[in-house]
């Protein structure tokens, strides 16, 4: 029996701004990605064992910088945007109706001019969910009053291309300001304020030329970098830590693995380990790390003094669970290296590697 498609709704809240992940037969899609949550996301499609081939664009943003030239470097998927954008350094320039494969499924592109000229909408192949980027929002719809904007090509796109869909499609959009995450073709054709019920494209314009928004306060940064599909202009990529071989996971760690911390756990510039569990299972039947250093988890706040921040520091609990928690606790007291132990002493035994006490 084949798998259930993965789809997954991602959010920064810097930006508010909404990622999709879609995957199917271990190929995936990201929709409308962030820069700064690029290690998220691959770790995400790390943890999910699926292989990222395209990150799509639903327009040129303003108000973030996309991951998608981040991707393909670390990734190798492909940069996929509508030909209108005008952006440099794309795979793919999609045209209306043109496909967007992965695994067995794949999205429609339909161009939704409006917000700006290059605004797409990506369609799921059984029209059960649209990805509406900020040409249809939940109750609202993207700005009209720069970058290329036109309230009569906007409400001719929604209209034309989004209310035609089946009214139980689901509406995905790019962002979301008030925490609301999903809405529907039938909801948004009946509710929607600004596009939906009676209201005429006179009455649409007339709203939009009156909204008094503030000039997007990243615009003159953000458009530059994703007309180059976010390339950095000059500076290089952001890189992983070097100290040690680290992974990053969707909770938002640096994690290492036994073998990796057998590594680095020698010589002059060893690594710091913090063992945070109680003083009992400090001495249990696990035992604990040659060199490490009991510090229970409750004790972690008042004890910090006793590290040194220079160098790095490697969390250890029983199965990974509270030194993760020790780990976000070190970061926020400034503490620039620290990763935590994957698995724990109950992994760190398992591979059969030594340890100070215990039984085995």
């Amino acid at each position: 029996m084949p798998m259930p498609m993965i789809f997954r709704q991602l959010f920064d809240p810097t930006s508010s701004t909404y990622t999709y992940l879609l995957a199917d037969g271990g190929e995936a899609v990201l929709i409308d990605t962030v820069f700064e949550q690029a290690g998220r996301d691959a770790a995400l499609v790390r943890e999910l064992g699926v292989r990222l081939v395209a990150t799509l664009e639903t327009h040129v943003h303003a108000d973030h910088v996309t991951a998608a030239w981040l991707h393909r470097a670390q990734l190798g998927s492909r940069i996929v945007l509508s030909a209108v954008a005008g952006a440099e350094g794309a795979d793919r320039l999609l045209k209306h109706g043109d496909r967007v494969a992965f695994g067995a499924r794949h999205l429609e592109a339909r161009a939704t001019p409006g917000h700006t000229d290059g605004c797409m909408t990506f369609v799921l192949d059984d029209a059960s969910c649209a990805f509406t980027g900020d040409a249809l929002l939940i109750r609202g719809c993207g700005r009209t009053d720069f970058q290329q904007g036109s309230a009569e090509r906007l409400y001719a796109s929604v209209h034309g291309q989004i209310f035609g869909l089946p009214d139980d499609c689901l509406v995905y959009p790019g962002h979301d300001y008030r925490g609301l995450t999903c809405s529907s073709v039938g909801e948004e054709r009946r509710f929607n304020p600004r596009l939906g019920g009676d209201a005429s494209v006179q009455d649409f314009a007339g709203y939009m030329r009156h909204l008094g928004l503030p000039h997007p306060k990243l615009i003159d940064l953000a458009v530059p970098a994703n007309l180059r599909c976010g390339r950095p202009a000059g500076e290089p990529p952001p890189t992983a830590p070097t100290w040690a071989a680290l992974g990053f996971t969707f909770g938002g760690l640096w994690e290492i693995t036994p073998a990796a911390l057998e590594e680095v756990a020698q010589g002059p510039a060893a690594v710091q380990i913090v063992d945070v569990r109680e003083p009992a299972e400090f001495e249990a039947e696990l035992g604990h790390l040659a060199g490490a250093r009991l510090v229970p988890l409750g004790e972690l706040g008042a004890r910090l003094a006793e590290l040194d921040r220079a160098r790095p520091v490697v969390t250890v609990c029983r199965s990974g669970t509270r030194s993760a928690q020790a780990a976000v606790l070190l970061g926020r007291a400034g503490f620039a290296q620290v990763a935590n132990l994957a698995g724990g002493m109950l992994r760190w035994r398992a591979e059969g590697r030594p340890a100070v006490g215990g039984q085995g």
